[in-house]
């Protein structure tokens, strides 16, 4: 009698000859181009990752999800898996229609029959799926910021997965692990989720964990989306490769997962559960503060250590895995060895480096011990992250009109190019209004936009170990953060906020633009008829009134030293 865990699970796609007949059908279908997240949820929907879920969820499932995480069916099911679209497309769109769902080179890999419309409660959502409203958390700051307006669910029809260029031999699907497991006769199988480099100490605990399962490990990486910020998955796949061959290759496998993470804490530990029984897995180790995003706006942990392991201990039957705690691991220096905390010898030399102070000693190029990690792993995020000194970094000043942002920009661009080393490169407003976004006008949609654009083109510089130095005035705190996202995933993203007052600017306007938007023939004007969010914790605050550009400049060179960001 098979395992159930050994036993396929259903996957959504039609057979070969069907979905190239589909294919030519659905070329005329009105079609939806799919974000990054929405491919990671499409092709765990298809492949059967997901399963039980058919499709995106339908209004009763969302709101089963949202509050008691249970389809209207009463199966449970944490996350709310949705197809987030525009409004404009949204209206375009009947009930009961077929639509196309493209990849962003425009291949169809699904179609959806809409069964369901509607415009969610978002404030509502990110409280009960991620326990508070609050935009310092990844995904409520999507949510808000990033996804559509509108949510369509129904079933989806498979066509073919999106295409992977990248570690092809490694990507498996559900189907294709339990295949691989009934070959190799394992029956009992301890998945490790994790979305960073391994070090030793996960080793230790990774062993330890499959010794107290009394089962074979499968360590099953995260390379969809994770949180902003972390290290890039080309780095961590390398670095997962490097470590591999520390571990007996006849009981450990490797397969990466495309998932696009929530970072939900508590509802995430449990889908991530329910995603590694679809995998054929019949353990799981969760961690402490697993998938949590780190502080809120209070500088809180938005969820408790052990909330975790609670939640998934509360629903481990119904989930089908049993959990195997996450031992906080330190190293024992008197017995050269790494032991649980709550086991370590009394009196002993307990050694530990956090993920804090070993950014800290990449970024400074100091010292990383080998008891730590494994030489091979820090070779690896050294090429990847060199010290912050050899780094790109970005520049982004922020204020009003007249405040001298393109004065001190110019000025910190001629000093950072007189002691060389690396290109320096000033995106100022008016200049990529000129070349960049001319057909862009000022409303907020286009302001957005064209500050977007800056962003990209930064984090483009900084990505290839450039400094970009960035002038606008960039008036939305949303976009601002936005664009710090995209250039902190490949160095070091400076704010500095021109605190010149209104007044100031108003006073020193030389081309009359203050004059006009007081007069009504200026619509949208930041400070005058509309908002401008003042920056709360930039890394720079710098005062011009009174105060001469160069020692301005002289400011933002001092704060880039202080970073580590150019040699003192």
């Amino acid at each position: 009698m098979q395992s159930p865990n050994l036993a396929p699970v259903p996957e959504l796609y039609v057979s070969y000859d069907s979905a190239q007949k589909l294919k030519v059908e659905a070329g005329n279908l009105a079609s939806w181009d799919l974000s990054p997240r929405q491919i990671c949820d499409l092709e765990l929907l298809m492949n059967g990752g997901f399963n039980p879920l058919k499709g995106f969820l339908s209004e009763a499932d969302y709101t089963g999800v949202v509050e008691n995480m249970r389809l209207a069916d009463g199966t449970l099911w944490p996350m709310p898996i949705t197809l987030d679209v525009s409004e404009t497309f949204a209206e375009s769109v009947e009930i009961g229609q077929d639509i196309a769902l493209r990849d962003q080179e425009g291949v169809i890999l699904a179609t959806m029959t809409v069964t369901d419309r509607w415009s969610p409660d978002k404030a509502r959502e990110a409280e009960k799926v991620f326990g508070a409203d609050d935009s310092a958390h990844p995904a409520v700051n999507y949510l808000h910021n990033t996804a559509g307006k509108v949510y369509l669910g129904g079933p989806v029809t498979g066509i073919q997965p999106p295409v992977h260029y990248d570690f092809k031999a490694r990507r498996d699907t559900p189907n294709e692990l339990r295949a691989l497991f009934r070959k190799l006769g394992w029956r009992r199988v301890v998945a490790f989720q994790t979305r960073n480099p391994l070090h030793r100490a996960h080793q230790e605990l990774t062993f330890r964990a499959a010794r107290e399962a009394q089962a074979n490990l499968l360590i099953h990486p995260v390379v969809g989306m994770t949180k902003p910020g972390d290290v890039d998955h080309f780095t961590r796949v390398r670095c997962y490769e490097a470590v591999l061959d520390k571990y007996p290759a006849s009981t450990t496998a490797m397969s990466l997962l495309n998932l696009a993470m929530r970072m939900a804490g508590p509802r995430e530990a449990v889908w991530h559960g329910l995603i590694r029984r679809n995998h054929g897995c019949t353990h799981f180790i969760v961690g402490r503060d697993h998938a949590g995003p780190g502080k809120n706006s209070a500088g809180e942990d938005f969820y408790g250590p052990y909330d975790a392991q609670e939640m998934f201990k509360e629903h481990q039957d119904e989930i089908g895995l049993e959990m195997v705690d996450f031992k906080h691991m330190v190293y024992v220096q008197e017995k050269a060895q790494y032991y649980p905390i709550s086991e370590v010898p009394e009196g002993s030399t307990v050694l530990d480096i956090s993920g804090t102070e070993l950014r800290r000693r990449l970024a400074e190029g100091l010292e990383i011990p080998e008891w730590f990690s494994f030489p091979e792993v820090v070779a690896e995020l050294r090429r990847t992250r060199p010290p912050r000194s050899k780094q790109g970094f970005t520049v982004f000043f922020t204020g009003f009109s007249g405040s001298g942002k393109s004065t001190i920009a110019n000025a910190l661009m001629v000093k950072l190019m007189e002691m060389g080393g690396r290109p320096v490169t000033l995106l100022d407003g008016d200049v990529v209004r000129k070349n960049l976004s001319s057909e862009l006008g000022f409303s907020k949609e286009h302001r957005d936009l064209n500050i977007r654009r800056i962003g990209y083109v930064a984090s483009e510089i900084t990505k290839n170990g450039g400094i970009a130095i960035c002038a606008p005035i960039a008036p939305y705190a949303s976009t601002r953060r936005a664009v710090r996202e995209e250039v902190e995933q490949f160095g070091a993203f400076v704010e500095v906020h021109v605190a010149t007052s209104i007044e100031e600017c108003e006073r020193r306007d030389r081309k009359g633009l203050y004059k006009l938007a007081r007069e009504g023939k200026i619509k949208e004007f930041t400070g005058i008829s509309d908002p401008y969010d003042v920056p709360e914790n930039p890394e720079l605050r710098v005062e011009t009134e009174n105060v001469d550009v160069d020692n301005c400049a002289h400011q933002v060179i001092l704060k880039l030293e202080q970073m580590g960001l150019v040699a003192g």
